[in-house]
């Protein structure tokens, strides 16, 4: 790894650690309904308190673009940290200034402490100097357990990784081992699963994977688009059509490039989008004007399937149908169950990510099966698009 972690953080009893951590996690009705994210960071927490560190969170909730929104107070997150970490966390309302410093002096060793929402602070999403000095008066050492936020240059994420010694939390390295595996240097053939809707939201995301991997599954509304280009009539299918020359350049890049470009044979159609729509299985070259594919078929999962037996290394964003409602949710499922197998076998690396991703891993019961999902959404999609991520290359760079 070219990067410092928590085994190089011994002698640290009494040290004031700043932690950034993902607590942008959903709340209903001043209820956190997904803790997913919090338990993610409790394996940092709980090996820093036990080293007698001061631990000391960092994190941001909401979009309160600069200045303090009551109901975006990290106050309502502190009692779902403590409940999963079994340990008090006592809450600062501020993350800079006295409030910030008089809650730290009271601290004892192994401590946890949350501070206010960073971003009820200009200087964070600017990575203002001023307020990155402020921030690194608070502490000793920085780690940073938020791979989330990596792809931000905030002050938080970025900027005191400069003023202090920096070290990624255990999460932050799962996660950058886990890539690392995944794209950086697999094992080969790699396949990657790009579903979804919309062409135009991973446009960058196609154009990175096709010089990367072996072969490309395309599937979700964004295959209707590829499909159209070639000539296909995908009926009343989700489609971008403005988006034609999009798609043959990127077939083209992937021909260049020796990647195979793996689209539905067949699809399964309905004349609408509602759970136990009447649907049928057709020829890709068949689907009727007033129908639209919902997922694709069985010869289609067939050829996947057989693309993910003959992978070392699969990287999969993005479903390959409707997923949420049934009955198109079965290629999906029959492609993740398939993968799940394969990665508990030992025969494949499984790397998957992105919202839509992991709610249909969680869907099929394979999530805990893949050797990593990531919940980093924004973050994850950017390092499948090959872009830098400032919140990771500085940790690179402290090393």
């Amino acid at each position: 790894m070219t990067f410092k972690t928590l085994d190089d953080l011994t002698d640290i009893a009494g040290k004031r650690v700043l932690v950034r951590v993902d607590l942008n996690v959903p709340v209903k009705d001043g209820q956190v309904t997904d803790t997913t994210r919090i338990e993610r960071v409790a394996p940092t927490i709980r090996e820093l308190s036990e080293k007698g560190a001061k631990i000391i969170l960092l994190a941001h909730f909401g979009r309160p673009k600069g200045e303090p929104v009551a109901d975006m107070s990290l106050k309502a997150i502190a009692p779902a940290v403590e409940e999963i970490l079994d340990q008090r966390v006592h809450f600062a309302a501020d993350c800079i200034g006295d409030k910030a410093a008089n809650a730290i002096a009271e601290m004892n060793d192994g401590d946890v402490l949350l501070l206010e929402n960073t971003r009820f602070h200009k200087g964070e999403e600017k990575n203002d100097p001023a307020f990155v000095t402020a921030l690194a008066a608070n502490g000793d050492l920085y780690v940073n357990d938020a791979f989330s936020a990596a792809h931000r240059a905030h002050a938080s994420t970025e900027g005191l990784a400069q003023h202090l010694p920096a070290y990624a939390g255990r999460t932050m390295q799962a996660e950058l081992e886990a890539l690392e595996k995944g794209l950086g240097n697999p094992k080969r053939p790699v396949v990657a699963i790009v579903g979804g809707a919309k062409v135009s939201t991973k446009i960058d995301l196609l154009q990175n994977l096709v010089k990367k991997v072996d072969a490309l599954v395309i599937g979700g509304g964004m295959a209707n688009t590829f499909l159209a280009a070639q000539g296909v009539d995908v009926g009343k299918s989700l489609c971008e059509h403005d988006l034609a020359e999009t798609a043959k350049s990127i077939i083209a890049a992937a021909a260049a490039a020796g990647c195979a470009i793996v689209l539905p044979e067949d699809g399964v159609v309905a004349r609408e989008f509602k759970a136990g729509a009447d649907n049928a299985v057709v020829d890709i070259k068949a689907i009727p004007a007033d129908a639209m594919v919902l997922d694709v078929g069985p010869k289609s999962v067939a050829a996947i399937n057989d693309w993910i037996s003959r992978a070392e290394t699969l990287v999969w964003n993005g479903p390959l149908g409707a997923f949420e409602i049934a009955p198109f949710d079965k290629a999906t499922v029959a492609a993740a169950k398939h993968a799940a197998a394969r990665t508990r076998q030992g025969s494949l690396v499984s790397v998957a990510g992105g919202g839509d991703t992991v709610a249909a891993l969680n869907h099929a019961e394979v999530a805990d099966d893949f050797t990593y999902v990531s919940t980093a959404g924004g973050a994850f999609l950017e390092w499948m698009e090959g872009k830098p991520l400032p919140g990771v290359d500085i940790l690179h760079k402290q090393k």
